[in-house]
């Protein structure tokens, strides 16, 4: 049974735009954080952004500050990464992760207990 779902990837030019969304399983997005990781060709997957149940604070990796907007619409279950400025090395599969607590997702390794099966996103310089 599939309980994170993501769309919104594609194929855009250097300093353009895509939204990202995951619509989750009611019982998944109210009970959890909520998060954003990438992977792209050879490397591992990466932190990118999440955003807490309790106040909707949220955490960022640098690359992506001021670029990157992550969201929670709690009556929609759906979790959302506006990502703007794209750079080129902006691709890769983007996977939508649910974890307990935030800080899960932001350690070393990162932690969660579900996964997205990922949208590509790729950016052409």
């Amino acid at each position: 049974q599939v309980q994170l779902v993501e769309s919104g990837g594609g194929l855009v030019q250097a300093g353009g735009s895509l939204r990202l969304s995951c619509a989750a399983s009611g019982s998944i997005f109210s009970s959890n954080a909520m998060g954003w990781f990438r992977q792209a060709p050879g490397k591992e997957r990466e932190f990118v952004a999440a955003v807490s149940r309790y106040d909707s604070s949220t955490s960022l990796v640098d690359s992506v500050k001021g670029r990157f907007t992550i969201s929670r619409d709690n009556a929609r279950n759906t979790l959302y990464l506006q990502m703007n400025s794209l750079k080129p090395e902006d691709t890769a599969v983007y996977y939508c992760a649910a974890a307990v607590r935030k800080t899960y997702m932001t350690s070393t390794p990162p932690r969660a207990n579900y996964w997205g099966q990922g949208t590509q996103v790729t950016v052409s310089s």
